[in-house]
């Protein structure tokens, strides 16, 4: 008998036709011989709408409350489908966070998970019951409701399947796993069979919404294999697992893009020790991320220009912090373009293969994509372009490493 659990997002339990899809989803996995634990996200649109209202109330709404109105999406869901799993004649219960508990710390609207009492659940589903969690909610050390931030469901499976030792973790979405690009701007993605954690965080921090970044972090760092598999299908989907474990057949796993960049070019900065971390100091102090940065080298060893990137909706306040701190950076002149993309080429297989570099700008060349900025990892190569040629740019590069 197996220990698994079952992890069910937003989309797919947005409605009460989709909540009983579920139901019988989990029925069929219960009736294989498995344990199971499900843990549930809100229904589709719900968090968003709460926190529209709670921006008519305030637009500085105390965080401790805050928690406890978004916490009640996943209430109402985790019961709806508990409702529709006993009416399928089988024995079932639901758990609020606090209840079992999930404890966490008291950094309320993006809290980590300490600890997950597992007695009370292990004693229900060894007896043949099926119990129902809400993801994303927890309680904090000084007894107050609190929730995980963005990607919390996926963050309290990952932490479930940790705490309980299961022997799988199956994150359910309304795609058939992890394709190899964005459906939605190359027809000719295919789904990925098998992926590493370190791939999948690439492609998750760059775009790739089938997993958040924190929660696909959580499992790398306790060696949680997750597979994520499609509500609409019966097929495995895609499995996240150690890199170790995968044999690489194809140098370049998947093309991630991102259509939120801003560039900014500082024009006559001083060529001196201590220049660069003038500039971006404020920014990191106003949690605003930093990502490609190019300095240029200074012909007359005196000047130099310095460009990076932020996220779009950054680019204003960075502008303003900038220019707050000009009496010190004392550049000639700023330029800025809010119509940039990102996109990137990921994959292990990259290590161990000279030439990949090449490969991908003399394509970009080729259908006379300008690279404007460019940044690099062991398993990932990123290049900013205009973004009127993003599409182009992310067909032409699935193209060129074989993923059609």
């Amino acid at each position: 008998m197996k220990r698994l659990v079952l992890k069910f997002g937003g989309t797919s339990v947005g409605s009460i036709e989709k909540i009983r899809k579920v139901a019988n989803i989990v029925k069929k996995r219960h009736e294989e011989g498995n344990e199971i634990i499900v843990i549930v996200s809100a229904m589709f649109g719900v968090t968003n709408d709460l926190i529209k209202k709670s921006n008519l109330i305030s637009k500085d709404f105390d965080s401790k409350e805050l928690d406890v109105l978004l916490s009640s999406g996943e209430q109402v869901s985790s019961s709806l489908l508990t409702g529709a799993i006993i009416g399928l004649g089988f024995k079932a219960r639901s758990w609020m966070g606090w209840q079992v508990p999930i404890l966490t710390d008291s950094n309320h609207t993006s809290s980590q998970i300490i600890k997950i009492k597992t007695d009370e659940i292990i004693k229900f589903i060894s007896d043949g019951g099926i119990a129902c969690l809400p993801g994303f909610q927890g309680i904090s050390v000084d007894n107050r409701i609190t929730t995980l931030g963005r990607g919390g469901s996926d963050l309290s499976a990952v932490a479930v399947a940790k705490f309980f030792e299961t022997d799988s973790c199956e994150i359910y979405t309304d795609v058939e796993g992890v394709l190899t690009t964005d459906p939605a701007m190359h027809k000719k993605a295919k789904k990925i069979d098998k992926i590493s954690y370190e791939e999948m965080l690439e492609m998750a921090s760059l775009g790739a919404k089938v997993m958040q970044p924190i929660s696909v972090q959580a499992s790398m760092i306790n060696d949680i294999p997750v597979q994520v598999r499609s509500v609409s299908s019966g097929k495995t989907g895609t499995t996240i697992i150690s890199q170790s474990e995968i044999d690489y057949t194809k140098v370049v796993t998947g093309i991630a893009y991102s259509k939120n960049d801003a560039k900014i070019t500082l024009v006559g900065v001083a060529d001196k020790p201590g220049v660069a971390a003038m500039i971006f100091e404020p920014l990191g102090k106003n949690n605003i991320n930093i990502d490609m940065v190019i300095q240029t080298a200074a012909s007359d060893g005196k000047k130099t220009d310095v460009t990076f990137t932020v996220k779009r909706e950054d680019l204003l306040k960075t502008l303003k912090l900038i220019e707050e701190n000009n009496q010190y950076l004392n550049y000639k002149k700023i330029i800025h373009d809010d119509k940039v993309s990102k996109v990137s080429i990921i994959g292990a297989g990259m290590v161990s293969n000279p030439g990949v570099v090449y490969k991908m700008f003399s394509a970009l060349g080729s259908e006379q994509i300008n690279i404007l900025a460019i940044s690099t990892s062991e398993i990932k190569i990123s290049v900013l372009v205009q973004e009127d040629v993003i599409q182009k740019a992310v067909k032409t590069l699935h193209k060129k490493f074989e993923l059609d």
